[in-house]
């Protein structure tokens, strides 16, 4: 995918996820592979509304999640959490990344710091799951500002049939083959965690 395809995806996205609630103002962020030997991403600039991102708002980073040299426009600075997806993008092998702050996740890691157990629900199906007889655990992990200890959590905690991973207090990652994937599992995912902490009670 060439920079300027993803630029323009993610900057629908974003919008997207703004209209609902997800990204408010400079919250969240996103990315897309743009290539894997060596690792590139495009991931959505820190500090700006995320609603109001157009094409040029992106910034290419390494696998490490630092910006790589001859940017398009090199006062962009990548999300701090860049780190993060670049690890998610290699470990997963997912070729996007959504980081939204939706309310559902981080209410289910309260109740459940140690992972949030789903089975039984026929929206499993959207999130790549069965929807009777399966088992999802989603895992939490601690937040960090420190993006190697977030990916270290991550990667003990990794799954591969399960494409998501909730930092506690903060928001959720949720990953696809590609943005469209990405985002149909983190909408069903959201629908399923909000239905864990609104049931929780009674079952």
């Amino acid at each position: 995918m060439s920079l300027d395809l993803a630029g323009r995806a993610l900057a629908r996205e974003c919008a997207r996820y703004a209209a609902m609630g997800w990204m408010r103002g400079t919250s969240g962020n996103l990315s897309v592979v743009l290539g894997r030997d060596p690792l590139r991403l495009a991931v959505t600039v820190s500090g700006l509304d995320k609603g109001e991102l157009t094409r040029h708002d992106v910034v290419v980073v390494d696998g490490t999640g630092a910006a790589v040299a001859d940017q398009p426009h090199p006062e962009r600075v990548p999300s701090a959490e860049a780190g993060l997806h670049a690890r998610i993008a290699a470990v997963a092998g997912a070729g996007a990344v959504v980081h939204v702050h939706a309310v559902a996740p981080v209410v289910a890691a309260e109740f459940w710091p140690d992972g949030v157990v789903l089975r039984d629900l026929e929206m499993l199906k959207g999130f790549g799951r069965a929807a009777h007889d399966d088992e999802v655990v989603v895992p939490v992990v601690p937040n960090s500002q420190d993006m190697t200890v977030l990916g270290d959590a991550f990667e003990r905690g990794f799954s591969a049939d399960v494409p998501a991973l909730i930092v506690a207090r903060h928001g959720v990652y949720v990953w696809g083959d590609d943005l469209h994937q990405a985002r149909q599992r983190a909408e069903c995912l959201e629908w399923l965690l909000r239905f864990r902490t609104e049931t929780r009670g009674t079952s």
